[in-house]
């Protein structure tokens, strides 16, 4: 495999002017904007956080656990 320089040396690229800057019709037209490329807005969009089931399902965890170790508590001062 070859090396290949990554920067080539700017006299000998062409569409270069002398002090290095690039001529008029040499680079392509910047991007236009597109309003149309995102989402469309108008259609069902849920909204974002937890849904009431799992949040008490966790809850009930919670303190399920926080009641056991109360408990345990309970009966080790016995």
């Amino acid at each position: 495999m070859t090396y290949v320089n990554p920067d080539p040396d700017p006299d000998r690229t062409t569409g270069l002017e002398a002090g290095g800057g690039v001529p008029p019709g040499e680079t392509p037209p910047a991007e236009s904007s597109m309003p149309e490329a995102g989402p469309y807005e108008l259609s069902y969009n849920p909204a974002k956080g937890w849904a009431k089931g799992p949040l008490i399902a966790i809850l009930a965890v919670v303190a399920f656990i926080a009641a056991f170790f109360l408990v345990y508590a309970i009966i080790l001062l016995i």
